[in-house]
């Protein structure tokens, strides 16, 4: 009887304190944690940095929500004389900002060409060009909106700016790729478990795993920026973590009153960029995580710059930013149902990408035989699918910024990507990049074995999207299910966002040649490659000052954590630490390559 009031008494204590109670047990785990994070920053920053990231970012995100949520209207009553001065005054103010904005874009590359080289203003002349195809074969010329536009390859240069030219951004982005790629990783004990230690016999089926999100801040972003539609800024930002199939979910309830502008944005989007819950097949391939990273970040903005361009808006969007953003959380109750949810839905995109892959490869090679049959009838039976894209695509290529003799093989492999998979794409990509490492000779019979660096990086850039002919009828089916009375709008839409899809991959593609590693760079790679791998003499004034410049750019913090500079090697880095023996590098902290 004591112990049953006692325990009625705690109850009733509990029931009448509970919020009190769950903010002191919220606030005790929160400050254990923080005061567990202090700890390891003060035994080793510098091995405690990805605690310390993932802690600032989420407290970054929920402190921003509360106060957005709390004072919104606060903020936005204080923001109005500006707005009020800006609108009074825009038609000067606009022009007066282009006008600085193209005469700093104009000197700077005259500045850049001057020292990086030509290459860097043929890319740029190739942006331009394909900004002007399609401005001339927009589905409305005389009604284009050109905020969304400029904002778009705006936002899409200052990424490419950050990540490829500051050394905090390069190193940020390797060091982003290196955790995915460890986190990737970790799929190897429970494929190892179940299927032997020769599960790598078959990598691409372990390295699909479904990604967090963020795409609601980072669509709030190029809506603001860019004033494109609540729709197609949601989308486009979800498309950075899932599939093209995946990301129109996030609003599937307005798909039915979007606007043909944006279901064309929508389907723009999703061929434009790839799936954060892909790139373990594409790692597995040798691409690097970085560049994968950065040129599915850098599309996003730029698919929604290209859909505006090539379908401005006509139309008054029905969808406003509160309804948008209002996303599904998902029916997971704890961590172990959401894993287990995860998991079950990965199986079909396995399954899917391997089926894919098992399809088109021997479609290519039936082509092949087919082309290289009918070649043979008027003696050519040197006659294939690769050598007719090399032709078809080569001027595309060529206006990203590739060298003319790398412009074919550029081709061939965007040939690859639009006429079946991305996935095709790089698994050659990939070969060839062995080819390089291997450094052979580049001609053999007069045939071109491998590109070079730069070409190779450019390349990563333009297949980076899904936009293949084997995409269409899968993106066409998902939004007809997701919206049935808009199939025809859909199916009327579908083949201009191909289209504009590859160009935005294309745009990028520019981008990163105008920022790409200078001549100087991409000559030391060649320069180790040919001497490390080939037992050369080492002690030569070039290697020696490739080595100089490679460990005056590296980065070490501590046994086992050195990230080289330049997109070099590791085994070149030790290579150049063995010569030379500098004092400010520990060789032992060097590790062996992945």
């Amino acid at each position: 009887m004591y112990l049953e009031r006692n325990y009625g008494t705690v109850r009733d204590f509990c029931q009448k304190h509970k919020t009190t109670l769950r903010y002191i047990l919220w606030g005790t785990l929160l400050a254990g944690y923080l005061a567990m994070v202090i700890a390891a920053c003060g035994l080793n920053f510098h091995r405690a940095l990805p605690l310390f990231v993932i802690t600032v970012a989420a407290i970054f995100f929920v402190v921003w929500d509360h106060f957005m949520a709390k004072y919104d209207h606060r903020i936005e009553e204080l923001l109005s004389p500006g707005r009020r001065f800006l609108d009074s005054h825009w038609f000067w103010l606009k022009w007066v900002i282009w006008s600085s904005l193209i005469l700093g874009v104009v000197f700077w590359l005259i500045f850049d060409t001057a020292k990086l080289g030509k290459w860097q203003l043929v890319s740029f002349g190739g942006l331009i060009v394909y900004v002007i195809l399609l401005f001339l074969f927009s589905k409305h010329p005389t009604k284009v909106h050109w905020r969304p536009v400029f904002w778009g390859i705006g936002l899409q240069f200052l990424l490419g700016l950050l990540i490829l030219r500051t050394g905090p951004g390069l190193r940020a982005s390797q060091w982003l790729g290196k955790q995915v790629h460890t986190f990737l990783e970790h799929t190897d004990a429970g494929a190892s478990f179940v299927f032997g230690e020769n599960y790598t016999d078959h990598y691409l089926a372990f390295k699909v795993k479904p990604n967090p999100f963020l795409w609601s801040h980072i669509g709030w972003l190029m809506l603001v920026t860019m004033g494109s539609s609540p729709v197609e800024s949601v989308v486009a930002a979800g498309n950075i973590f899932v599939g093209y199939t995946e990301s129109p979910l996030l609003v599937q309830p307005y798909i039915q009153h979007a606007t043909r502008s944006e279901l064309h944005a929508i389907m723009t989007a999703g061929f434009a960029t790839i799936a954060g819950n892909v790139l373990g097949p594409y790692i597995s391939f040798g691409i690097s995580p970085a560049h994968l990273l950065t040129a599915s970040v850098m599309s996003a903005p730029a698919s929604l710059a290209v859909a505006k361009l090539f379908w401005p808006e006509t139309e008054t969007p029905k969808t406003t930013l509160k309804d948008a953003m209002k996303m599904e959380m998902g029916d997971s109750r704890n961590l172990l149902e959401a894993a287990s949810y995860g998991t079950s839905s990965s199986i079909s995109l396995v399954a899917n990408i391997a089926v894919n892959m098992i399809a088109f490869l021997a479609l290519l090679s039936f082509v092949n035989a087919a082309l290289s049959w009918f070649g043979n009838m008027f003696d050519y039976p040197q006659l294939s699918f690769e050598l007719i894209c090399s032709y078809i695509f080569m001027p595309f290529s060529f206006m990203m910024g590739v060298d003319w003799q790398d412009s074919f093989m550029v081709a061939k492999l965007i040939g690859y990507k639009t006429f079946f998979t991305e996935f095709v794409a790089y698994e050659r990509l990939s070969k060839l990049v062995d080819l390089r490492k291997e450094a052979g000779p580049k001609f053999v019979d007069g045939v071109q074995q491998y590109m070079s660096i730069r070409s190779e990086t450019i390349a990563t850039y333009a297949l980076c999207g899904f936009g293949s002919v084997s995409s269409l009828g899968l993106a066409i089916s998902t939004l007809t299910s997701m919206a049935p009375s808009r199939k025809r709008d859909i199916a009327a839409g579908a083949v201009r966002a191909l289209i504009a899809g590859n160009i935005a991959c294309f745009m990028t593609a520019c981008i990163t040649g105008i920022l790409s590693s200078t001549p100087v760079d991409i000559t030391c790679h060649h320069i180790f490659e040919n001497t490390f791998a080939s037992g050369l003499s080492q002690n030569t004034t070039d290697v020696v000052s490739c080595c100089q410049s490679l460990l005056s750019s590296t980065v070490a913090v501590g046994p086992g954590e050195v990230i080289p500079g330049g997109y070099h090697s590791l085994s070149s880095l030790k290579n150049c630490c063995e010569l030379l023996k500098p004092s400010t590098l520990n060789c032992t902290w060097i590790p062996d390559e992945l």
